[in-house]
């Protein structure tokens, strides 16, 4: 392993460092109040998810890896999501038809009944946690300031 030294850091403006807590602080409260709300109900947040990408996907279906990236999650702890939601009837895992070496994902119809009616109570979280708390030009700033990380970030391997 190389021991060399670290690039001197650029420290952060006082604007910076505000708005960076700010992202920080409102990002966690967010996310936190849409887990809340989901938690009602007996679901989280990241099984919410994975059923709304695959709601989404061709075929109502997505190869594990493919969904891992999508949903930012390592591939180990989006197995065990999906164990969950197998248990609930809500997901089925399948071999893949093109190469039989892959899983996929599959959303039963009654992952698909309970997504139907979670997402009323996901929907009124997010407007309330965070659409309706701004003007329209203003979450349309966040939705390409947060466009710009993910383009540049990338999907990277979710097993490291």
């Amino acid at each position: 392993m190389s021991s060399a030294p670290a690039p001197e850091p650029r420290w952060l403006s006082d604007a910076e460092q505000a708005s960076w807590r700010a992202y920080l602080r409102g990002s966690r409260m967010v996310t936190e109040a849409l887990d809340e709300a989901l938690l009602r109900h007996g679901i989280r947040l990241s099984e919410y998810e994975i059923l709304s990408m695959l709601s989404e996907a061709h075929g109502a279906r997505l190869r594990m890896s493919v969904l891992a990236g999508l949903v930012v999650q390592s591939r180990s702890r989006l197995t065990h999501t999906a164990t969950r939601l197998e248990r609930r009837g809500w997901v089925e895992r399948r071999s893949c038809r093109e190469d039989r070496r892959g899983v996929e994902l599959f959303l039963t119809a009654d992952g698909g009944k309970a997504l139907e009616d979670l997402a009323r109570v996901h929907l009124h979280s997010v407007r309330t946690s965070l659409v309706d708390l701004m003007t329209p030009e203003q979450f349309s700033v966040v939705g390409e300031a947060m466009g710009r990380v993910v383009g540049s970030l990338g999907q990277p391997d979710r097993d490291t």
